[in-house]
């Protein structure tokens, strides 16, 4: 019975522990105009399918290495419960944030932002991990 128990106990850890498995940050909107980027300049090329792409701040950028990387972002809160329960998005980095003091970890295209928020406008809390 105790062992059984034990089985039970490791196996929900286990699932919760993976629940959370990269980064904290937090997560804005920007809208167009979105080039020229410090990436890829004015190629229209650099976005991918659906717009789904973001600029990072300069804890992400590493001196443009950036460029290019995946990322698999998902809401994990904000004010007003913002989050598209457990949605997930994955975007591309195409830009280092345009205000010199980013405001978030990261600044989501709009359609990157609305994939897992139903507010536009609030910032929101994300966990990521680079993919």
């Amino acid at each position: 019975m105790r062992l059984l128990f034990m089985s039970i106990v490791l196996s929900l850890l286990c699932r919760e522990l993976r629940l959370v498995s990269g980064d904290i940050g937090t997560a804005t909107s920007y809208g167009p105009p979105y080039i020229p980027t410090k990436c890829f300049g004015s190629r229209q090329d650099q976005f991918p399918p659906g717009n789904l792409f973001v600029a990072v701040s300069e804890g992400l950028w590493d001196n443009g290495a950036a460029c290019g990387r995946r990322y698999r972002l998902r809401c994990l809160s904000g004010r007003n419960k913002p989050c598209k329960g457990g949605a997930t998005v994955d975007v591309k980095v195409v830009d280092l944030c345009r205000d010199s003091t980013c405001p978030s970890t990261v600044a989501m295209s709009t359609d990157a932002f609305a994939a897992i928020s139903n507010s536009p406008s609030t910032r929101i809390n994300v966990e990521y991990v680079q993919i």
